[in-house]
């Protein structure tokens, strides 16, 4: 079983994920010429956003390398970013063995009303492994990495099924669809209450800046295109490049900005069969008695023009505030590619507000660093054990460096509380943890089963008065 699963993984979610669409479109009735098409389509979307990931790692990588050679700006702890994060969470003993666990804990909370999320996407699995295996590490104990791992996952679901209206009533195209990437939802909390103080501040709660009406009011300056270019000569000109390396900096930011959104298009052009069908399917058979939500990869959304410009923003913002935090050993490189991944269950809070957004993006990532750091050594045992097995030099920590982390996972409030309360407070911790894990789901299976009334009593209405009609 963990070299099937370990093989399934391997894969990567270009080719994994059109396999599973198009078995899941056939399974709900759509033919297979177009569950192929839907399949293929989001392959290809993966494909694409790999492209454009690597094009912005290749070109702010170097970039931020020499910024950080030329004004000494080195900290102790090794930024690996997410892709090494994956590979140390996937080739540890919980991670072979964390996509048939998920999968059968989302069944039984599927039978027993506790969620309304099919969670395929099991390349993002990584995230409950990473978790689970630095729990593992530093308690030695299989068990309790298993044991975080699932609490992880089950809060997960229950997130997003409480976020899948608001996400998609912000986010068009995306009926049918939630998000249960516990790196999103560990931040819904925290941006809620930030906005709520936000909205408590005089003359600060009048402020709405969004990226059209930035568009609107700067023109070309509030295109993400050209914000992507401005930054990009800005940090080629504080690494002090010469002038064309400047400019090609400068061109390829702006080429990631403007490409990224017309990727995400494919995403849901891939989906929209899928998600009609099913929608359709679960109406004929159930008569709107249930709503089920697919569960994907928060890529489909990271394209919204907020989301880009604010990302662009943070990065020289942390890149200077990492240095002189006081207690901060973590400076954030190689995970900024990702930095995009934050925002996508943050701007339906926020409304799509650039200003709020950018406000709880830099409090989140200021916290963030040192939640990274802290975790710092637990992450570093886990690094350490998967290379002496792998010898992959993705995950092996440079000489001059004490440890190593990631922002993705490590840097989410939903790590920190879950890794601290289980190896930790050994006794106390996981007490607390079953509580609330229990209380959501009782929550969710009210708010489901409520919901679930309220379309049987609308269904009926609806016959009796086209009966009579």
């Amino acid at each position: 079983m963990e070299h099937f699963f370990s093989y399934i993984v391997s894969l990567g979610a270009p080719v994994m994920m059109p396999i599973i669409f198009t078995i899941l479109g056939i399974s709900i009735g759509i033919k297979p010429a177009k569950a192929i098409k839907s399949g293929l389509l989001v392959g290809v979307g993966f494909v694409g956003l790999s492209i454009i990931t690597a094009l912005l790692t290749s070109t702010l990588g170097p970039a931020l390398n020499q910024v950080v050679k030329v004004y000494d700006l080195q900290l102790n702890v090794f930024d690996m970013g997410w892709p090494a994060a994956a590979g140390i969470a996937y080739n540890t003993s919980v991670g072979a063995f964390i996509i048939p666990v998920c999968l059968a804990v989302n069944l039984i909370m599927l039978v027993t009303k506790t969620t309304e999320t099919v969670n395929i996407d099991l390349w993002n699995y990584w995230h409950f492994a990473f978790i689970g295996a630095i729990v593992y590490f530093a308690t030695g104990s299989l068990l309790w990495g298993f044991f975080t791992a699932i609490i992880c996952y089950i809060i997960t679901l229950v997130g997003a099924d409480y976020m899948a209206p608001s996400m998609q009533k912000f986010y068009d195209n995306l009926d049918g669809i939630s998000i249960p990437q516990p790196f999103c939802i560990g931040f819904v909390p925290v941006a809620w209450g930030i906005n709520k103080v936000l909205d408590k501040i005089p003359g600060i709660n009048k402020i709405n800046i969004s990226a059209e009406g930035m568009k609107k009011k700067f023109g070309l300056l509030g295109e993400p295109l050209f914000l992507g270019v401005l930054i990009g000569v800005l940090m080629g000109a504080f690494a002090k490049y010469d002038l064309p390396k400047i400019l090609m900096l400068g061109v390829k930011i702006g080429a990631v900005m403007e490409l990224i959104p017309r990727i995400t298009h494919l995403f849901i052009e891939g989906l929209m069969p899928i998600s009609d069908a099913t929608k359709s399917l679960i109406q004929k058979k159930f008569k709107g008695k249930v709503e089920l939500h697919i569960g994907m990869t928060p890529a489909l959304v990271i394209g919204h023009p907020a989301t880009l410009v604010v990302s662009l923003l943070l990065i020289p913002v942390i890149i200077f505030l990492a240095v002189i935090l006081p207690g901060n050993e973590f400076l954030p490189l190689a995970s900024l590619a990702g930095l995009f991944y934050i925002f996508p269950l943050i701007l339906p809070i926020t409304k799509g507000n650039v200003f709020k957004t950018f406000i709880i993006g830099l409090i989140i990532l200021i916290a963030g660093v040192y939640l990274t750091t802290n975790l710092a050594p637990a992450f570093t045992l886990a690094a350490r054990d998967v290379f002496a097995q792998t010898h992959d030099a993705s995950v092996q920590i440079p000489a001059g460096f004490d440890s190593a982390g990631a922002l993705d996972f490590a840097s989410n409030p939903m790590a920190w509380i879950l890794y601290h309360l289980t190896a930790t407070f050994k006794v106390v911790g996981p007490a607390i943890l079953i509580l609330f894990t229990v209380f959501l789901m009782i929550l969710n299976r009210r708010r489901i089963i409520k919901l679930e009334k309220i379309a049987v009593a609308e269904n009926a209405a609806h016959t009796t008065s086209y009966e009579k009609e």
